[in-house]
């Protein structure tokens, strides 16, 4: 995880929630824990992550993320086993 992924992930879980974290970094951030993303119908998205698979809409037309998808976001990455001090394997020997 780069520091971008690390300010997306501290985003995704500061409190109170926020409602501007852009979709496209919360994706990216997916991608930069090895998640499996596959397409679905229109502006859905499915998400495997460590055993656990989520289903998403991308925001549109705003590209930012409301409140309720980034709580969405949070519990499913808490349930996947990644926190908000997850270091990653990259950062794990550091």
């Amino acid at each position: 995880m780069n520091n971008k992924h690390r300010k997306t992930l501290n985003r995704i879980f500061q409190d109170p929630v926020l409602s501007s974290v852009p979709w496209m970094d919360i994706e990216k951030l997916f991608v930069a824990l090895e998640a499996d993303l596959f397409e679905g119908h229109g502006s859905r998205i499915a998400v495997d992550l460590n055993g656990i698979t989520a289903v998403f809409h991308r925001p549109h037309p705003s590209k930012e993320t409301d409140k309720g998808a980034v709580k969405s976001v949070r519990r499913f990455l808490m349930e996947a086993g990644i926190t908000e001090d997850f270091q990653g394997e990259n950062n794990a020997q550091l």
